[in-house]
């Protein structure tokens, strides 16, 4: 099995191509753009509908998710995240771990790769980082995306960067939220709270921010006027 990730960082779409009969890969739900007519298709909850839909409350995945098939070598499957912005691939070892922004996720290739959530902490819920992250287990190799491109800043000692544009990081980065510039700062930089991180190892950011994109956009919403 192959894959290629074309039209990145602006809309990045992921393109597998299989090698053989019986291949898989498991993908989001609706995350498909187009395949080869012989793949097949099969829709469920990924380890058990309990799980799936405490990976839906919590971590921002959709509880069903649908596994791929190959019938045959050279058949095609594409796959692009909602948002306009990066697909990344990253390989992990048996037992690696890796943390992911909620809704992160795009697919992931091997039977052993587990996906699950992990409590963040109170500190989370006040930073936008949300209750639960997306926790990522190896082996196998995930696909992830991002709104705009992705960034790789290599932290070695601390590292501040505003929460919401935080992609996906190691355990081995350990993460505290504090206001930016003091108590002014939070109310008037338009920062608000920021995320500093210490530790050793890759830390992922997104170019752009949802939030943000949302904050700007507010003022041209149609108001509904009562006359």
């Amino acid at each position: 099995m192959q894959y290629d990730i074309l039209d990145a960082p602006d809309f990045g779409m992921l393109k597998i191509t299989f090698s053989q009969h019986g291949e898989q890969v498991v993908a989001e739900s609706g995350a498909m753009v187009a395949m080869s007519s012989g793949i097949r298709v099969d829709t469920k909850a990924r380890g058990g509908i309990l799980s799936a839909a405490k990976r839906k409350m919590l971590g921002g995945e959709s509880i069903f998710q649908n596994t791929f098939t190959a019938s045959g070598p050279g058949e095609t499957l594409y796959l692009a995240p909602p948002p306009e912005g990066d697909v990344r691939a990253l390989q992990l070892g048996a037992g690696e771990e890796f943390f992911l922004q909620s809704g992160g996720y795009l697919a992931h290739m091997g039977d052993g790769l587990v996906l699950d959530t992990r409590w963040g902490g109170v500190k989370s819920f006040f930073s936008g980082l949300g209750f639960f992250m997306l926790r990522v287990v190896g082996p196998g190799t995930v696909f992830y995306a991002s709104y705009g491109a992705v960034h790789q800043v290599n932290v070695n000692g601390t590292y501040t960067c505003d929460t919401g544009h935080i992609v996906g990081f190691p355990p081995a980065l350990q993460y505290r939220v504090r206001k930016f510039g003091g108590f002014k700062g939070l109310f008037l930089s338009g920062e608000g709270l920021v995320c500093e991180f210490s530790g050793s190892g890759p830390l992922m950011l997104q170019t752009r921010n949802p939030t943000s994109l949302a904050s700007f956009l507010h003022p041209y919403r149609p108001v509904r006027s009562n006359n």
